[in-house]
């Protein structure tokens, strides 16, 4: 992917489909989330390529966010002319 790629040479760590386990009253839920990409461990980035983002996307990261006790997240939408229209920033 050329977005890790990218990220890698620009010194940032990026981690691919890393697990985001579920724990529910202690105990470990298999829920099956999995983050596109974690980058230096702070940011959450989920990748799309849609016609058009839509509220159950925002909804994903937002949960995300919260699941993991992250502050920032990018949602990214490749399928758009220009890349700027498709990026969206949340903050928990």
């Amino acid at each position: 992917m050329k977005l890790v790629f990218e990220l890698v040479q620009r010194g940032f760590q990026v981690e691919r489909q890393k697990t985001l386990p579920l724990i529910y009253k202690g105990v470990n839920v298999d829920a099956g989330y999995r983050l596109d990409l974690l980058v230096n461990g702070l940011v959450i980035v989920e990748i799309k390529g849609v016609e058009g983002l839509i509220p159950i996307h925002t909804a994903q990261l937002l949960s995300y966010l919260r699941l993991s006790e992250k502050k920032v997240g990018l949602l990214i939408n490749f399928n758009v002319k220009l890349l700027k229209h498709g990026i969206k920033r949340l903050a928990n």
